[in-house]
C-alpha cells in the first residue's frame, strides 16, 4: 500500500489518472503503462483498477446504501467467484471440513451477488467506513441538506470499494475526515490489500503520524517529479543523503545552529535526479528494467469484460434506480400534471362551444389555433425536460466512464419510464378539452387525437433531452433548446403555412416535426361530418377549404403519415440522444493552474536555461540568506481596517428534526431525532477557538444554529452577542460565515471573487484604497487547484442563498445592478436582430417605424431576461422553474392575440389578454407599423381598418402600450430583485 505526497498543483491527480487510464484521450501522453506486466490494451483498466475522485458527485435523491447499493449491482462479483472456488480447491487440499462459518457465508454471498438489488458487500464497505449512522439518509446537494462533507467524502470511497477491482487509486479522501475516521479508513484498506494481495495508491494531504505508519511504500511528488518512490522507513534516510538532517523537537540549538549559513535553494528537478542515484532509486530502476513475467499472473486478475452485467441485468438495475428517482421527483412530476390541467382548462374556456361555429373559414382559423395550441403546449411541457436530464449528467458521466453501464441503459429507461406520464397527460387533455372545444364527437376521431398527442410529447422529450445531452450545460442546452422550439414552431406549418415558406427554407418545413403533428391532427378534425357543411358559392366543405388556406393537404392518409412520421422521430431523437452521451464528454473540467516561478522554472528547462532562484518570484535580485540581518524586510501586514470586538455565549443548545421516514419504519417511536444536545459554550475576543470532532459529530450543525442559518428543525436555548439576545438582521453584519462547501461563480478571477465580496461586505465609508489593500493582503492565492478553493471561500461569500442568507449590504440595490448589467448587451442583441429582420422583411424604412422596432423588440428581450431571473428566484431549484417557465410561454402564446385574436376571447379571459405581455409586445409591433397604413387588402378593406376590425389594434394607443411594456419589464426586475432577498430556499 503506497501514500502518494506533494503539494497542491503537483500533478498528484494526473499521476493517478494516467495509472487508471481516466486521462482525456486528446492530450498528449507518452510513456507506458502494465498491470502484471500487461499492457492495457489486453483488458479493461476501468475495471481493473478504480480511480476514486477527490470530487463527490452523487444523486442527492438517493440514500447512502441506495447509492453503494446501485454501485455494487453494476460493477458485478469480478473474480470473487473464482476466488471463492480457489479457497475451496486449497481447503479440500488441506482437509478443512468445516471452514469459518461466518467466513464461509460472506464469502458464498459475496460472490453471487452480482445484479442484486441489496450486496452484502453494501453492508461490509458501510460498516468499515462507519456510514451506518447514516446509511438510509438521503445524500443531499447544495439546495437540500443531506449527510455531512465528511460522509460524502467516505460514500466517493465506498462507491469504488463495493467493486471487484484490486487496484485502487484513491486522490486525497481524507479532505473533511478526522483523522481517527482516516486511520479507521486506511487501516480497514491496509487488512484488505495485504490479505488480498491487491494494489493500492492513496493521496493523502498531511497524514497524522499513526495513518503515516500504516503505508509501506511512499512517493513524493513535486512539480509534476518523482521526488522519491520506495519503502517508507526509507525516507528520511533518503533525505539526509540530501543534506537536510531532522532536528530534535526539544533541542532548539540544533535548530538555531546554522541560522547563519546562506539559503540553498534545491529544485525538485534535483531531487529527482539525485534519487537515480540513492540506493533505493538504484535497485528500483534495476526491478523496472526486468519484465513482469506474464506467467505467474493469474486469469482472473485482470478483467476483460467491459462490463460487470450481461445486458439484460444492467438494464433492469438502471430501470430500477430511474424508478426510484422518478418516486423522489414524485412531486416535479405531479406539478406537471397539474400543469397540464390548468393549461387544459384554459384551452377549454377560451375555446368554449358555446361561442365556436363551424360556418367560415374564419371559423376554421380558430378551430385550427386550439389545435395548434395543444401542440404548442405538449411541445412546451416537454421543454422542462431539459433541465432534468442536464442536472444527472455529471453522475452520468463519471458512472459511464468507470463502466456501470453503457450509455444505452441510461437512455432507454429515462425514455420509457416516461411513457405512462406521457399517456396520463394527454388523457386529460383530450378530456378536459376535445368535447368542450366542439371537436369532431367521432369516437375514432377523439382516439386519433389522444394517440397523436402522446406521440407529439414523446417528441419533444425526445428533441430537449437531445438539446441536453449536446449542450452538457444549462445555459448552452437552454441555447440549443430555444433555437429548436423556435424552429420547429416557425416551420410547423402553423404560424407561416407552406405556401408562404420561402423555397430555400422548404427543406426546414419538410424536417419539422411539428409540420406532420400538425397536418395530421388538422386532417383528423377538418375532414370529419362536423366540417362537411358546403358554404353558398363553393363545391367544396368548408373543413377541406380550411384545410386548403393553410397550406395542408386534404387527404385522410395525411393523418398516418404524421402518425408514423412523429413516431420515426420520437426513435431518431432518443437514438441520437444514446450516440450523444456515448461519444460526448462533459464540458470543462477544472484545471490548477501553475504558480508564475513554476511556469517561469519549466519554460527555463524546456529552452535549456538556468533558472536560478534570483530569476524566479524574486524582485529584486539581492542574495537572500536566512539570516535576519540579511534578510529583505516585507510590507508590513496585517488588519487595517478597525472593528468592535464581541463575545458570543450559548446556553442550553438544541436542535432537532422530525423523525425520517426510514428510522421510523425500524420502530423508532419518537417524533423528532435530537442532533444537538444541551451545547453551552463561549466564544471570546482574542482567542482563537477549534471546534473539533468526529465526521458527522454535528459540528457543521452547531455552526449553522449560531450563525443563523438554519432553515428547518426545532431550535431551543439561548444565543447572546456581547451580553445581547443575538438578532439575527444585525448579526449577520458583523459575522462571516465560511463554508466547507466551496461554491463561487467559474467565470470570475479569484481576485474579481474577492473584490466583489469586499465592496459589499466593508462598510462605504473604506475608501478605494483601503479595500484593495485589504483584498492583496487577504490571502497569496496563487492557484486555483481543489484544494485552494477553500482559500477563496474563506475571503468571499458571494453566491445567490448564501450572499442572502448574510443579508449583505444594501442586497436589493446590489441585486437591482445585476439586472442593470443586462441592458447594454441586450441592446447589442436587438441591434443585431432587429437591423436584420427589418430590412429582410421589408418594412417601411421610416424614422418613428423603425425605432418603435427597436424599442418594442430591446424591451421584449428586456423583460424576458427579467422574467427568466424572476422566475429561478421564486422557485426552488431547476426543475420547477423550468415546468413553471414553459406553463406561462404557452399561456403567453395562447394570450398574445395571434392563436386568438382578442376580438375573439371570450368576456371571461379577456382580463388576461390585458395582462400578457407578448398581446402589448405584439400589439406595439403591429399597430406601430401597420395601424397607419391605408392600402387595401383584396377584400377592399384598407390594412389598418383590418387591423382594428381583427385584432382591435389603435395606432394612437401605441405610446401608450410603450409604456405598459416598460412597466412589465420594472416590474419583473423588482419581483426578482425582493425574491432573491426574501425567499431562501436551501435546506439546512
Amino acid at each position: 500500500m503506497t501514500l502518494l505526497l506533494g503539494p497542491p498543483s503537483s500533478r498528484k491527480t494526473t499521476l493517478l489518472m494516467a495509472l487508471a487510464r481516466k486521462l482525456d484521450p486528446q492530450l498528449n501522453v507518452s510513456g507506458r503503462v502494465t498491470y502484471n506486466g500487461h499492457d492495457m490494451t489486453e483488458y479493461v483498466p476501468q475495471r481493473t483498477s478504480a480511480y476514486i475522485s477527490q470530487h463527490d458527485l452523487h444523486i442527492g435523491e438517493l440514500t447512502v446504501r441506495e447509492t453503494l447499493d446501485f454501485s455494487a449491482r453494476c460493477q458485478g462479483v469480478g473474480p470473487r467467484y473464482e476466488l471463492l472456488a480457489e479457497l475451496s480447491r486449497r481447503e479440500k487440499q488441506a482437509n478443512i471440513a468445516m471452514p469459518d462459518p461466518d467466513l464461509d457465508v460472506f464469502m458464498k454471498a459475496a460472490s453471487i451477488g452480482g445484479g442484486q438489488e441489496a450486496s452484502v458487500m453494501t453492508d461490509y464497505i458501510i460498516k468499515i467506513l462507519g456510514l451506518e449512522i447514516c446509511a438510509d439518509t438521503l445524500v443531499g446537494d447544495e439546495m437540500f441538506r443531506g449527510i455531512s462533507g465528511g460522509q460524502r467524502n467516505r460514500l466517493t470511497a465506498g462507491e469504488m470499494m463495493v467493486g471487484p477491482a484490486r487496484a485502487l487509486f484513491m486522490d486525497e479522501i481524507s479532505t473533511g475526515l478526522d483523522s481517527s475516521t482516516t486511520f479507521e479508513i486506511v487501516n480497514s484498506i491496509r487488512e484488505s490489500i495485504h490479505i488480498l494481495q491487491g494494489t493500492t495508491i492513496i493521496s493523502l494531504l498531511q497524514p497524522a503520524p499513526e495513518t503515516y505508519e500504516l503505508f509501506d511504500d511512499i512517493i513524493l511528488l513535486s512539480d509534476g517529479q518523482i521526488v522519491y518512490q520506495g519503502p517508507r522507513e526509507c525516507v528520511l534516510e533518503f533525505f539526509e543523503f540530501m543534506g537536510f538532517s531532522v532536528t530534535s523537537k526539544k533541542d532548539q540549538e540544533q535548530y538555531w545552529m546554522k541560522s547563519d549559513e546562506p539559503y540553498n535553494y534545491i529544485s525538485a528537478k534535483e531531487f529527482s535526479e539525485a534519487f537515480q542515484s540513492f540506493h533505493v532509486g538504484r535497485k528500483l530502476c534495476d526491478e523496472l528494467s526486468v519484465p513482469f513475467p506474464k506467467e505467474t499472473s493469474h486469469p482472473a486478475a485482470l478483467m476483460t469484460n467491459k462490463y460487470g452485467l450481461n445486458k439484460k441485468e444492467i438494464l433492469k438495475a438502471c430501470v430500477a434506480r430511474e424508478f426510484l428517482l422518478m418516486k423522489r421527483n414524485s412531486f416535479v412530476y405531479i406539478f406537471k400534471m397539474i400543469k397540464v390541467i390548468i393549461m387544459a382548462i384554459i384551452s377549454m374556456t377560451v375555446f368554449l362551444r358555446t361561442e365556436m361555429h363551424k360556418k367560415t373559414v374564419i371559423d376554421g382559423g380558430i378551430y385550427m389555433g386550439a389545435l395548434f395550441y395543444a401542440l404548442n403546449a405538449a411541445m412546451f411541457n416537454g421543454f422542462s425536460e431539459l433541465a432534468l436530464s442536464i442536472l444527472k449528467l455529471p453522475v452520468f458521466f463519471k458512472q459511464r466512464d468507470l463502466l456501470f453501464f453503457p450509455s444505452w441503459a441510461y437512455s432507454i429507461p429515462a425514455w420509457i419510464l416516461k411513457i405512462p406520464i406521457t399517456l396520463l397527460g394527454a388523457s386529460f387533455w383530450v378530456g378536459i378539452t376535445y368535447y368542450t372545444t366542439g371537436y369532431d364527437s367521432d369516437a375514432e376521431r377523439i382516439f386519433k387525437q389522444w394517440l397523436l398527442l402522446i406521440c407529439i410529447n414523446q417528441m419533444a422529450n425526445g428533441l430537449f433531452r437531445l438539446m441536453g445531452a449536446l449542450g452538457r450545460n444549462i445555459i448552452v442546452a437552454n441555447t440549443f433548446g430555444s433555437c429548436a422550439l423556435l424552429m420547429v414552431l416557425a416551420l410547423g406549418g402553423f404560424i407561416l403555412s407552406r405556401d408562404n415558406i420561402q423555397k430555400w427554407w422548404i427543406w426546414g418545413y419538410w424536417l419539422s416535426p411539428l409540420m406532420y403533428g400538425q397536418n395530421a391532427v388538422a386532417v383528423n378534425e377538418f375532414l370529419g361530418k362536423s366540417w362537411s357543411y358546403v358554404p353558398p358559392g363553393s363545391t367544396e366543405p368548408v373543413g377541406v377549404t380550411v384545410l386548403r388556406s393553410r397550406g395542408i393537404f386534404p387527404e385522410a392518409r395525411w393523418y398516418w403519415i404524421g402518425v408514423g412520421a412523429v413516431v420515426g422521430y420520437v426513435v431518431l431523437f432518443n437514438f441520437l440522444v444514446t450516440l450523444a452521451l456515448t461519444y460526448l464528454s462533459p464540458l470543462g473540467k477544472p484545471q490548477a493552474i501553475l504558480p508564475e516561478e513554476t511556469s517561469k522554472e519549466r519554460v527555463g528547462r524546456t529552452r535549456g536555461e538556468s533558472v536560478g532562484l534570483s530569476s524566479v518570484g524574486r524582485d529584486d535580485g539581492a542574495h537572500t540568506s536566512a539570516s535576519s540581518s540579511n534578510a529583505i524586510p516585507n510590507r508590513k501586514r496585517g488588519m487595517i481596517l478597525p472593528f468592535e470586538t464581541h463575545s458570543i455565549t450559548f446556553d442550553d443548545i438544541r436542535y432537532a428534526v422530525d423523525m425520517p421516514q426510514e428510522m421510523k419504519a425500524q420502530g423508532i417511536e419518537e417524533d423528532r431525532l435530537e442532533l444537538l444536545k444541551g451545547i453551552s459554550g463561549a466564544f471570546r475576543p482574542g482567542v482563537l477557538t477549534a471546534l473539533m470532532g468526529i465526521s458527522g459529530a454535528g459540528k457543521t450543525t452547531l455552526m449553522d444554529v449560531l450563525a443563523g442559518r438554519k432553515t428547518g428543525g426545532y431550535i431551543d436555548g439561548s444565543i447572546t452577542i456581547s451580553g445581547y439576545p443575538k438578532k439575527q438582521e444585525t448579526f449577520a453584519r458583523i459575522a462571516g460565515y465560511c463554508e466547507q462547501t466551496d461554491i463561487h461563480s467559474p467565470h470570475v478571477t479569484v481576485y474579481e471573487s474577492l473584490q466583489f465580496s469586499a465592496w459589499l461586505r466593508l462598510p462605504p465609508e473604506v475608501d478605494a484604497a483601503t479595500r484593495k489593500s485589504i483584498q492583496r493582503d487577504g490571502f497569496d492565492v496563487r492557484c486555483c487547484s481543489f484544494s485552494r478553493r477553500t482559500k477563496c471561500t474563506i475571503g468571499s461569500t458571494n453566491c445567490f442563498d448564501r450572499a442572502n442568507s448574510i443579508l449583505q449590504r444594501e442586497s436589493s440595490r446590489d441585486v437591482l445592478d445585476s439586472a442593470v448589467v443586462e441592458l447594454p448587451h441586450l441592446f447589442i442583441q436587438t441591434l443585431v436582430y432587429g437591423v436584420i429582420v427589418y430590412a429582410m422583411i421589408g418594412l417601411d424604412w421610416t424614422v418613428a417605424k423603425f425605432f418603435w422596432y427597436i424599442f418594442f423588440m430591446y424591451f421584449t428581450l428586456l423583460y424576458f431576461t427579467f422574467y427568466g431571473m424572476m422566475t429561478a428566484a421564486v422557485t426552488p431549484n431547476h426543475n420547477i422553474a423550468n415546468v413553471v417557465s414553459s406553463a406561462f410561454y404557452a399561456i403567453w402564446n395562447l394570450f398574445s392575440g395571434f392563436i386568438i385574436p382578442k376580438t375573439r376571447i371570450p368576456v371571461w379571459w379577456r382580463w388576461y389578454y390585458y395582462l400578457c405581455p407578448v398581446a402589448w409586445t405584439l400589439y406595439g409591433l403591429v399597430a406601430s407599423q401597420f395601424g397607419d397604413v391605408e392600402a387595401e387588402l383584396d377584400t377592399n378593406e384598407m390594412v389598418k381598418d383590418f387591423i382594428h376590425g381583427y385584432f382591435d389594434y389603435k395606432h394612437d394607443m401605441v405610446g401608450y402600450v410603450a409604456v405598459i411594456i416598460v412597466g412589465i419589464a420594472v416590474l419583473f426586475g423588482f419581483i426578482f430583485a425582493f425574491s432573491i432577498r426574501a425567499f431562501n430556499f436551501q435546506t439546512r
